[in-house]
């Protein structure tokens, strides 16, 4: 529920505050006052589109806070908790900034969110019903909306299997139509994929095989140079010739430190370390021997890694960097050619699953039409009811529900709301059969019959008595207070009829310094309230006749009240 609502420097308003509670609040005023920057500011605070120039003149952003008071809306808490606003003792302050420039922000609980967010937020919080929802309730797709929306779960459900399978079924047919209408292109791809693995295979590349080809030729190609290199430093090392080399000079140093290590251990553990190298630089001469020894120039060998080489290079240069990629490559574009080479038998089973959802798409679009039917027929009686206590007695509302053969993602029925205004009349769709009085009644009718089956706790009627006057604007206060036993309801209004059944009346005051005109949002009291019905009836605030009017309308409308 909202608790209170603050507005600063938007179109005529300075600065002020709403308090809200439940039950029914009717905001009043002269014309141009600014009743209606109320619902902007609302609007703004439900997420809606931000409009620069709203901003007050000489102002440099409009600012508007709302404050909702949690306890019965978890779900609510808990989306602020997840975008990281808080919930202060069971409340949350929404908000919206809108600068004269054209920059809009928005937060929640404290937390800044992209307004679409807020609007997401505050979906389940207000049902907003205004002059602008009549001509959208005009359109087909909205009276097929409202129908759903007053069937309730026997709709819902089967629409909800409805739209799933409607949307499974689409998907089939898209697919089945890409498999179909690109066969050319399938069959190219599959010839290319073919062709490829054919390549691969003639030459069966091993993983890391390139690596160990490109050191292998590099070693064939270098043998003779490694072979004299590899002698030269056995030679070095261990000489045939009786030359000095390395094992001959580690020899005469281990002889020296030898014979002198019975003199200090440390020439002892030096001749030792000696001794070691000695036996290191053998093992290193024998290794060296035996690498010389087996390198040996073998033309053919060499000639066959080149032309080895050669084959995984061509390879390379279409498939991948390394022989492991060109690998990895054969193994996709197996599974690929798999795939492609199964086109006939992945077209029957599209064309088989195609038809299995359309079957079972038909049998739910039966049961859809069969559940709105019957609510077309509840909400036809229970509209003309309505309307025949809206000073329409002879009225008659019918919902016609068209089923067709096409297969839309709302099932195949076009719902039309068609009115009867007099005895005899045959019924006509609302936008060719009634005019400007009868459908504000019927409008009015029908958002009453509807606000009780939406989820909201506030709801919020702008002007929706526009065209209607003297006894049905009675009922249509009687209506609104009836509504407002389980919901809370804020309505804008000129009637003082509708006004009458107020648990709050608020009247929007225009002051003028001269040059700025602002407004300011009172509550009244008893008295206030008799002088400002008085004002709307007479145009009088002072007038007795008029006061004693205001006075009768009040004791009336809480007689009505008191009575149910």
């Amino acid at each position: 529920m909202l608790e209170e609502i603050r507005i600063e420097s938007l179109g005529v308003i300075d600065s002020s505050a709403l308090e809200l509670g439940p039950g029914l609040t009717v905001i009043t005023g002269e014309t141009g006052a600014g009743k209606t920057m109320i619902v902007t500011a609302l609007g703004l605070l439900l997420g809606g589109r931000a409009d620069s120039g709203a901003v007050r003149t000489g102002a440099r952003t409009a600012r508007v806070e709302g404050t909702v008071v949690v306890g019965s809306l978890p779900d609510f808490g808990a989306a602020v908790d997840a975008v990281g606003g808080e919930v202060e003792e069971d409340r949350v302050v929404l908000g919206r900034t809108v600068s004269a420039e054209g920059r809009s922000r928005a937060f929640a609980g404290g937390a800044s969110v992209p307004v679409a967010r807020l609007a997401e937020l505050t979906e389940p919080l207000v049902a907003v019903h205004g002059q602008s929802d009549q001509h959208r309730l005009l359109r087909p797709a909205a009276q097929r909306g409202a129908l759903d929306r007053f069937a309730g779960e026997p709709v819902a459900e089967p629409l909800a299997r409805y739209q799933a399978l409607h949307a499974d079924l689409r998907a089939t047919e898209q697919e089945l139509d890409d498999v179909t209408t690109h066969a050319r292109d399938r069959a190219r791809e599959a010839d290319l994929l073919r062709f490829g693995l054919e390549e691969i295979g003639a030459v069966e590349p091993q993983p890391g095989e390139d690596g160990e080809l490109a050191a292998e030729e590099a070693r064939l190609g270098h043998a003779d140079s490694l072979r004299t290199a590899a002698e030269g430093a056995r030679e070095s090392l261990s000489s045939d010739l009786d030359r000095p080399d390395a094992l001959g000079a580690v020899a005469a140093a281990r002889a020296a430190l030898e014979s002198v290590r019975d003199h200090d251990p440390e020439a002892a553990g030096l001749a030792d370390r000696v001794a070691d190298l000695s036996y290191v630089l053998a093992d290193l001469a024998a290794d060296v021997a035996s690498y010389a020894s087996a390198l040996e120039t073998d033309p053919a060998r060499l000639a066959a890694v080149s032309e080895r080489r050669a084959a995984l290079v061509a390879l390379t240069r279409k498939y991948g960097e390394t022989a492991d990629e060109v690998l990895a490559w054969q193994e996709r574009s197996g599974q690929r050619l798999l795939e492609l080479d199964g086109t006939d038998e992945r077209i029957e089973v599209l064309r088989a699953r195609r038809e299995q959802l359309h079957g079972e798409l038909t049998a739910v679009a039966v049961e859809l039409s069969a559940a709105r039917v019957e609510a077309a027929g509840r909400l036809g009686t229970e509209v003309t009811s309505e309307l025949s206590d809206l000073a329409m007695p002879h009225a008659r509302v019918e919902v016609a529900v068209t089923t067709g053969e096409r297969f839309g993602s709302s099932g195949r029925d076009e719902v039309e709301i068609r009115l009867a205004a007099n005895l005899g009349a045959d019924p006509r769709p609302l936008a060719k059969g009634a005019s400007g009085g009868e459908l504000s009644r019927v409008m009015l009718a029908l958002e009453v019959a509807l606000a009780g089956t939406g989820p909201a706790p506030t709801f919020v009627f702008d002007e929706v008595d526009a065209g209607v006057g003297g006894t049905a604007a009675v009922e249509v206060g009687r209506r609104l207070a009836r509504l407002a036993r389980s919901a809370q309801v804020l309505v804008v209004t000129h009637l003082p009829q509708v006004a009458a059944f107020a648990d709050r009346h608020v009247v929007v005051t225009k002051a003028s310094d001269g040059t700025v005109t602002s407004s300011g949002l009172t509550v009244l009291d008893d008295a206030a309230r008799e002088r400002e019905l008085s004002r709307m009836m007479a145009g009088l605030s002072e007038s007795d006749t008029a006061l004693a009017h205001a006075r009768e309308l009040l004791e009336t409308a809480l007689s009505s009240r008191a009575a149910g």
